[in-house]
């Protein structure tokens, strides 16, 4: 489980330290936007109420403590998992990225009332329209890994 705990901190950590950052020391929060390697890298500050790509954004103040139910119950969900069922320590290292993340990003909807994304990347011809954060770097490789090493445990048994 020290697996978990060490990937959950990381992500945490590695989120509210980069928004942080980039709100405060680079002040977007008054820029709202730096080219740093346009356009593969951009600062764009956006204040996410909803889900991924916007999903659920300017609903009732109630989705917004929905959705920090929700990411608790779902890392509470990843734990317990964690906790009985992964021994892959890839596996582990995949539920802590998830989890930290979530959390991260619940701990921005308790704050400031929305997700605070700043990335954006485009490459090659493609204008990527969304902002995303570290966090949800962390839920997305955490998620794809634990479909990847989790299943690999079964056959490895």
């Amino acid at each position: 489980m020290r697996l978990v705990y060490l990937s959950a901190a990381f992500w945490f950590l590695i989120d509210q330290g980069s928004k942080y950052g980039v709100l405060y020391g680079l002040n977007l929060i008054e820029r709202l936007h730096i080219e740093v390697l346009p356009p593969v890298l951009v600062f764009h500050l956006g204040w996410n109420t909803g889900i991924n790509f916007g999903l659920l954004a300017g609903g009732p103040e109630v989705t917004r403590y929905g959705l920090v139910v929700l990411a608790l119950l779902i890392c509470g969900w990843l734990y317990y998992w964690a906790r009985t069922g992964l021994t892959n320590p890839r596996a582990l290292l995949c539920a802590g990225a998830v989890i930290g993340g979530a959390l991260g990003n619940a701990l921005d909807r308790v704050i400031h009332g929305a997700v605070i994304d700043f990335l954006n990347m485009s490459c090659c011809g493609f204008q990527n329209p969304y902002t995303f954060n570290i966090a949800d770097i962390g839920v997305v490789v955490g998620a794809i890994g634990l479909v990847i090493f989790a299943d690999s445990e079964k056959t490895a048994r």
